[in-house]
């Protein structure tokens, strides 16, 4: 067996997958609840602080190489600014929802996705900060998942499955 393919799917790994699992979750948690208890967020002025993230992103799409491409530039303008009130509720619930089940491990490849699909899309527009390390993470965490989840619910949820075959 390879040294990777030992560390994703070995049981006795489980642990390590424990601590990088709720690391994560923390961090998609903290994130979650602060957009969630925010009325830039979601509330009274929900799709406020999408707006201004998404037209800060497209300031960014300018030079020799800029840090937003063109058709991301496009995919901004044209679906994201126009559904910033809808985005931002998806955003903040689905940051919160990410955090919930990695730290309770259900779902944990699913979970892990998520959060990696989010944190591509603030790369893509341009914004660098804890992203990077997050989806190196989360990726590992999709690649693991059979043992990732093993101290969480996953475990009882995959008993279960078993059973009814």
């Amino acid at each position: 067996m390879s040294k990777l393919k030992h560390w994703l799917v070995n049981p006795r790994m489980a642990w390590l997958w424990l601590v990088v699992r709720v690391y994560v979750g923390w961090v998609w948690l903290e994130a979650g609840w602060g957009k969630v208890t925010n009325s830039a967020w979601v509330g009274t002025g929900a799709g406020g602080a999408v707006k201004g993230f998404l037209t800060g992103a497209l300031t960014k799409t300018a030079g020799e190489h800029p840090d937003v491409s063109d058709w991301y530039a496009w995919m901004i303008e044209n679906i994201g600014l126009p559904g910033s009130f809808v985005i931002s509720h998806l955003v903040a619930f689905g940051e919160l929802a990410v955090g919930v089940a990695l730290i309770l491990g259900v779902f944990t490849g699913l979970a892990a996705f998520g959060g990696a699909l989010m944190n591509m899309n603030f790369l893509l527009a341009g914004t660098v900060s804890s992203n990077p390390t997050l989806l190196l993470l989360e990726i590992l965490l999709v690649s693991a998942r059979r043992v990732a989840g093993r101290y969480g619910l996953d475990r009882f949820i995959s008993k279960a499955r078993h059973h009814q075959r």
